[in-house]
């Protein structure tokens, strides 16, 4: 059946604004005003009346983690209770009483942040957990997902000791001559053999609900790291819980899959499996390899060039040798693999950077999108780098909100003036998609968006570097069209266009009529996704 959507604000990606739309069996089949496309209405077609709302192409979070959104959301929501060590505590205890873990479970949360707490100016240790159980073994993850803590039952389990040696690219927090229970990047994964595995029903439960969530959000595509989440489970047995759900019409948001392996083997074993950019359907593609270059700077792991200005004797680090990163790249260009590193500390950019020039140099590749993920830190010969490489970069504009509190007081001038500069490359030429990095932000796209038009904190903090700022236009292509760039879908995806993929969002309001400082307020009225409605508040009936 053809459904005619009429009496709207609709963005299609260029000007002017038009007002109808239809479509027919997932895919946009006309754009126009209400006279164009009210003629072409059958007697069999549905007619929709938009109400004289705005309607643009579904939204595209570039750059997230969907299955471990979904294993945040069966924990405790710290981001709600990081006022404070004690309110975090309370709500940890609060959890375990209403929520007691079953034998062999652990109680986990996630979403503290210690540049928060009121009480005390340090992150917590092992002790703090001990107090809410000795028997339970409880494990806390920071916003960010560089660093967590574990309680001594934890540690107990996962056999770490004094005499446990970091890993590479990790560090193990120390006090008095014992392990502390803060683990740091790479030294999470010691966990690993301790943590219980969920089976396959159990993941798809947790894509199942991630995806209801980004649904409310207006998010229709999710490029998304998954494959690290638990690293003792098979890239197969993800791969079929993904397939399965699709099979099934369960999966309600397009999967673009950011492939994440740290060595050689794991790497070559699943390209070899006829693993490729590009391999898969509409609603599950395999996307680029995707490779953690270093930590975050709400942990001090982020690796700088020059020392945290709060810790002069820390730099951070970097999660890979440049060995090891350029035998990585070196495999996935040669082997049609786009990729897509993280990158938030200028020295760490210095090493990505240099690993994939080597590589175009030597295999130049045309129109590799390769990129870089977050691109935080930066330098201005960096950014003329990423311009002469043709790089992607994927920003998260929602970063300023925390870090417009920070940034400043972790970084020296010269290096904090040139940094989150994603309006000079953008404005360069480089493509420059958007997302939320979640779960360490909600997938709020709205919140997103206004950050990266007023480049201040959503309780008005900033503006940092305001000449940076986004028009309403780019922020919306940000977390559309430059999305489906991201993914070599850009002729069939992004854009509210004849022909293409029948992904749209319905908004309480206009974003290029609403005041900046109040974008994150308008609501997601309904999220359709090839056609069918994954979500709506009510409002319409579409």
């Amino acid at each position: 059946m053809r459904t005619l959507y009429h009496n709207g604000v609709v963005y299609t990606g260029r000007g002017p604004l038009q007002q109808a739309f239809a479509e027919e069996d997932g895919v946009f089949t006309a754009v126009g005003s209400d006279g164009d496309v009210l003629a072409l209405a059958a007697p069999s077609d549905r007619l929709v009346d938009l109400g004289g709302r705005f309607v643009c192409a579904g939204f595209n979070d570039s750059h997230m983690h969907l299955l471990n959104f979904g294993q945040s959301l069966h924990a405790a929501q710290l981001a709600r209770h990081t006022d404070s060590l004690s309110s975090l505590l309370s709500c940890l205890r609060a959890y375990l009483a209403a929520h007691p873990p079953r034998e062999g479970q652990w109680l986990r949360g996630r979403g503290w942040n210690q540049d928060y707490f009121t009480d005390v100016r340090r992150m917590p240790d092992r002790h703090d957990l001990d107090g809410i159980s000795s028997e339970i073994p409880i494990l806390i993850t920071r916003c960010c997902g560089h660093c967590c803590v574990a309680n001594t039952r934890a540690l107990e389990l996962a056999g770490i000791t004094a005499e446990t040696a970091a890993p590479s690219g990790g560090a193990i927090g120390m006090e008095d001559g014992q392990p502390d229970g803060r683990l740091y990047d790479n030294a999470i994964d010691l966990l690993t053999p301790a943590l219980p595995l969920p089976d396959k029903e159990e993941l798809k439960e947790m894509i199942r609900l991630a995806c209801r969530q980004l649904n409310r959000y207006g998010v229709t595509s999710s490029q998304t790291d998954d494959y690290c989440v638990f690293r003792s489970i098979p890239f197969e047995t993800v791969n079929a819980a993904y397939r399965e759900l699709e099979a099934a019409g369960e999966l309600t948001c397009r999967v673009y899959e950011q492939s994440n392996f740290t060595t050689p083997g794991e790497l070559a074993r699943f390209v070899e499996a006829g693993n490729v950019t590009g391999a898969g359907t509409d609603f599950f593609r395999i996307g680029p390899l995707k490779m953690l270059g270093d930590g975050a700077l709400g942990s001090r792991t982020a690796h700088l060039t020059v020392p945290y200005l709060d810790d002069s004797g820390n730099r951070g680090f970097s999660l890979f040798t440049a060995e090891e990163m350029n035998r990585m790249v070196s495999y996935a260009n040669a082997h049609n693999l786009q990729i897509a590193i993280h990158a938030i500390g200028d020295a760490c950019l210095d090493q990505v950077l240099d690993a994939i020039e080597l590589e175009l140099r030597e295999h130049p590749r045309p129109d590799h999108r390769h990129g870089v993920v977050h691109c935080q830190v930066s330098r201005a010969d960096q950014l003329e780098r990423i311009r002469r490489l043709n790089l992607h970069v994927y920003a998260q504009s929602i970063f300023l909100d925390y870090d417009n509190h920070i940034v400043t007081k972790l970084l020296p001038p010269e290096l904090a003036g040139t940094s989150y500069s994603w309006k000079t490359l953008l404005s360069g030429g480089v493509c420059v998609s958007n997302g939320s990095d979640c779960p360490v932000e909600l997938p709020d796209v709205m919140e997103g968006i206004e950050c990266a038009v007023t480049r201040r904190s959503l309780d008005g903090t900033g503006p940092y570097l305001p000449d940076e700022a986004f028009t309403v236009q780019e922020a919306l292509d940000s977390f559309t069209i430059a999305g489906a760039h991201a993914s070599f879908e850009e002729h069939c995806k992004g854009l509210i266009r004849k022909g293409y993929l029948a992904d749209f969002v319905v908004l309480g309001g206009n974003p290029f009529e609403t005041d900046p400082r109040k974008l994150h307020e308008i609501p997601v009225l309904a999220t359709v996704v090839g056609g069918c409605t994954v979500y709506t508040d009510g409002t319409l009936s579409v």
